[in-house]
């Protein structure tokens, strides 16, 4: 890996983003398996700033994932279902296993 974090980190060989840089997950969207870049992270951090009632939350969630992630206009719809599914399924056990990942990543 390249780079610093003045600069940024990129691939020595190809310059593109270092495979251990890529935070992509696998979620069901529309029953087809679709990579969203650092879901985990958005996840985590529209959970700890307590939004309520379903609208509001999935509003956050798509301001986020757009951030990283194209969304297809087209799609809009199913990808709110399935952010906001993801969302629900978060458990306490979750939340903190994900906080100590992202917070050991920091390191």
């Amino acid at each position: 890996m390249g780079g610093d974090a003045k600069d940024g980190y990129y691939c020595s060989i190809c310059g593109g983003i270092p495979p251990d840089q890529i935070k992509i997950k696998k979620i069901p969207i529309e029953g087809k398996e679709t990579g969203i870049d650092r879901l985990d992270w958005i996840l985590l951090d529209v959970y700890r700033r307590n939004f309520s009632g379903d609208e509001t939350i999935t509003d956050e969630l798509v301001k986020r994932v757009r951030q990283f992630n194209y969304i297809p206009t087209k799609k809009m719809a199913e990808y709110r279902a399935a952010l906001l599914r993801e969302y629900r399924m978060l458990r306490p056990g979750d939340i903190r296993l994900l906080e100590e990942q992202l917070e050991g990543k920091k390191e």
